[in-house]
């Protein structure tokens, strides 16, 4: 089937550099070598070359320090989305905590690009039954939809029942879509196979088998990934090994070569496209 016959899927990324997301507290990260600047570049020039364009789900502490950066991902053609503000596990904030950090966020972006932020994607998936009230702070700054609620069992995130297909939340007197990352039902497991550290855990083969089955079922698939994915050289710190060699670290030299590849096999567009968001 040729590209532009195929289902529309989205395509994500979660902007933030490579130290952000390792558990480590956000007052420590001046300490950590950038390199969001150049590998963010080598993500917009892929993207280029493959003529794709993503939602980009901007950390708010990135977009203060690379204000420019911002602009070029926007002038890309690329979708500006948040992930919040400092990478903290929603369900350790309070919720006036969270709502400020997501004001700081969400105005900082629009104010730079002059567009409203219409979507939202928590970092770590943390939108968790314990921190469902994060909704309603969404819908207070008129997020439009969310990708935050990862239906799997995991030890950081995940709400095992929630629905594994977009659908819509309305909390508060404010409607919004969910739009989980994707996942396979296989019995009666379900399967988290959209991106990260998956796409770098699995062959390639499945994820490719992965991505037609849910299509198959004709829904659109949510693919994810981190701009320093596509840094295999990029520092190496002491954390719990179930990070390090088990998803952070894991395979980092194949990611350049599967992304391109599934670029090439498949069509995806921004979220907001996908859901027909104006």
């Amino acid at each position: 089937m040729a590209r532009d016959e195929q289902i529309t899927n989205a395509l994500t990324i979660d902007f933030e550099d490579w130290y952000q997301g390792l558990e480590i507290p956000y007052a420590e990260w001046d300490a950590f070598e950038d390199r969001i600047e150049a590998v963010g570049r080598k993500l917009l020039r892929i993207l280029d070359e493959e003529k794709t364009t993503a939602t980009f789900f901007i950390l708010g502490y990135v977009a203060e320090k690379h204000p420019a950066l911002v602009k070029e991902i926007e002038a890309a053609g690329h979708e500006i989305g948040t992930h919040g503000f400092s990478h903290t596990l929603i369900y350790t904030q309070t919720p006036e905590v969270f709502r400020a950090e997501m004001k700081r966020a969400v105005g900082f972006l629009e104010n730079l690009t002059g567009q409203k932020v219409v979507g939202h994607r928590a970092p770590f998936f943390s939108i968790t039954k314990d921190s469902l009230w994060a909704l309603d702070v969404l819908g207070e700054l008129g997020i439009r939809y969310d990708s935050s609620i990862f239906p799997v069992v995991n030890y950081r995130y995940g709400i095992a029942d929630a629905p594994r297909f977009p659908y819509e939340i309305e909390r508060g007197g404010h409607k919004f879509t969910e739009f989980p990352v994707s996942t396979l039902k296989i019995g009666n497991v379900t399967v988290p196979v959209a991106g990260g550290a998956y796409f770098r855990i699995y062959p390639y083969h499945l994820t490719k088998q992965f991505l037609k089955a849910v299509n198959r079922q004709n829904h659109p698939f949510t693919f994810y990934l981190h701009p320093w994915e596509l840094d295999p050289e990029h520092p190496r710190v002491k954390v719990p090994r179930r990070i390090a060699e088990l998803t952070h670290y894991f395979n980092l030299g194949a990611t350049e070569r599967r992304f391109r590849k599934l670029l090439r096999d498949f069509r995806f567009a921004p979220m907001k496209t996908v859901l027909n968001i104006n």
